[in-house]
């Protein structure tokens, strides 16, 4: 046993992770594994695109942090660097009008920003469409995070522009990838009559990863990010059982790795000790809550922290306080209650009211001191 305190601890200069980046949301790993079913899938809708034809459309499902966006970034980058076909992601937590949609493929097809204002829809799609057309080019288009089209009700109306495409344009062929993890939403249901009349897309499904599964990624993604010794086997394998806690929500242990890394970094520590990820963990188990938070508009988050404020309340009174902060009438309240709902963030249950029919009671679905805590 050494007498020397200083024995196994960090200096000022020196870090647990060899790289970082890693465990960042945007990180595409090198070994992509236990969704090859997936990508063969994938591939074999998108495979017309490399022969000059539209692509078949794709209906890609699946709890959060099982690999959808991964697998798309991935066949993406392929296709970019192996062929001529354009591939565009669009993130529809940020992009959720058509417009904006059209705006990204616009960026996508030409390298620069469409004009701020000035330009309309019309003339935004013609550009887009002409200059495929132009160039003889396929265009596959990912709406990613797609059921935030479908809570702005902006569904049916960009996948009609995009699916009739060669109709208004003879020549423009563009394929579609939606890619969602509300799995309570039926899509093909929720579109309009003339969308769903063209919209019959291959269906790929992405399951939870079981526990093996997840220590095998995490192992992958521990021996990228931390160097070697940082973390052992007993450890990784308590961040795989939260993360299974969590949904088998990878994103929730990736994230969870490099929050109890830089816990261990703040005790000097070069190792990775169980008790960094319990401390790490009371903040990774909410990276659901703080990405929804954050994409939500002030309106929005105004409501969030009134039901924080008047947990299990009725609509009713809470549209009150609403009211109050933000002038908005109960018309767009409504709508914002529906959306936070099809978030998970609130609960919106109906309950009968003595005298006074039913009424709607808001709950929060996370603890209301970590969402004030995040807004």
């Amino acid at each position: 046993m050494t007498d020397d305190p200083e024995e196994g601890m960090l200096s000022w200069d020196e870090s647990v992770f060899r790289d970082e980046h890693v465990f960042e949301i945007d990180y595409v790993p090198e070994t992509f594994i236990h969704r090859g079913t997936q990508m063969e899938s994938l591939k074999y809708a998108l495979r017309p695109a490399v022969r000059g034809s539209r692509p078949l459309n794709v209906m890609a499902q699946g709890p959060p942090g099982t690999g959808k966006t991964t697998a798309v970034q991935i066949l993406f980058d392929e296709l970019r660097a192996q062929t001529d076909v354009q591939a565009v992601r669009v993130n529809c937590q940020v992009n959720s009008t058509r417009y904006a949609v059209f705006s990204r493929l616009f960026e996508g097809v030409f390298d620069y920003e469409p004009p701020s204002s000035g330009i309309s829809f019309k003339k935004l799609f013609s550009q887009v469409t002409d200059q495929l057309v132009e160039d003889d080019e396929v265009l596959v288009v990912a709406l990613d995070d797609v059921n935030y089209l479908f809570y702005e009700s902006e569904a049916s109306d960009t996948l009609y522009s995009l699916l009739r495409a060669h109709e208004e344009q003879g020549g423009a062929k563009i394929g579609v990838i939606v890619i969602s993890s509300d799995l309570d939403l039926d899509m093909i249901e929720e579109l309009d009559s003339r969308v769903q009349s063209v919209f019959r897309p291959e269906e790929v499904y992405f399951p939870n990863y079981d526990e093996a599964e997840i220590v095998e990624i995490l192992r992958e993604r521990a021996d990228r990010g931390f160097h070697d010794g940082v973390i052992d086997t007993p450890v990784l394998d308590r961040v795989a059982e939260l993360t299974a806690e969590q949904g088998g929500d990878l994103r929730v242990g990736i994230d969870l790795l490099r929050r109890a890394g830089l816990t261990a970094e703040m005790r000097a520590s070069r190792t990775v000790e169980h008790q960094d990820v319990e401390e790490a963990y009371d903040k990774s188990k909410y990276v659901h809550l703080s990405r929804r938070l954050q994409e939500l508009s002030d309106s929005e988050t105004a409501l969030v922290e009134v039901i924080a404020e008047h947990d299990g309340e009725r609509a009713g009174d809470i549209y009150d306080a609403f009211s109050e902060r933000t002038d908005l009438g109960y018309t767009r309240y409504s709508e914002i209650i529906n959306k936070l709902d099809q978030l998970g963030i609130i609960e919106a249950d109906y309950t009968d009211v003595d005298g006074r029919g039913r009424s709607r009671e808001l709950s929060l679905n996370y603890d209301a001191e970590a969402v004030l805590d995040r807004i």
